[in-house]
């Protein structure tokens, strides 16, 4: 049987170049800081960040976050899978099949039920079609932009702020 060309681990201090240098390549903003604060979330246990490696090359990342800053999942204790990203040259390959399979398997440690926000951008089509295969399903709360739901009639930019809400029953 053939070696499984993926492994996902944790974060740790030590990978933050690893993960900035490879999102930077693709032209993506990527903070030195931001992945700073991810490893101290991490640490003081308010964030899990997974790494995925595809044949020993890292792939891609996503956290969970205890507490969403997202209202209806903080109030009912949902954890929150934020930021998701595979490397555009790796997808296909099961790669954020697997990030996911594990992200819920630490929700699933701590919460019956796993949130996620989807961008309404066609780049996050991938994203959109990946978790309804994965039954989440919206939380009936609408569109979310900017701290707010978006309202009949507002007109709204459609940005990486303007996002749907969605939810899986895990187990």
């Amino acid at each position: 049987m053939a070696a499984d060309p993926v492994l996902v681990r944790r974060m740790t201090r030590d990978d933050i170049a690893l993960v900035r240098d490879a999102v930077m390549a693709l032209g993506w903003d990527a903070k030195r800081s931001l992945y700073e604060g991810y490893i101290a979330d991490q640490e003081a246990d308010r964030r899990i960040v997974l790494l995925a490696f595809w044949e020993g090359e890292f792939a891609g990342y996503l956290t969970v976050i205890w507490e969403s800053r997202y209202p209806p999942f903080r109030d009912a204790g949902v954890p929150e899978i934020n930021d998701f990203n595979v490397l555009p040259d790796l997808r296909r390959r099961g790669i954020g099949t697997r990030l996911m399979d594990e992200a819920e398997a630490v929700i699933a440690t701590r919460s019956p039920v796993a949130g996620i926000g989807v961008g309404m951008m066609p780049s996050y089509g991938p994203a959109q079609r990946l978790y309804a295969r994965r039954g989440y399903l919206p939380d009936g709360g609408g569109l979310w932009s900017h701290d707010h739901y978006v309202a009949l009639n507002e007109t709204v930019v459609v940005d990486h702020d303007l996002y749907l809400c969605l939810t899986k029953a895990l187990g």
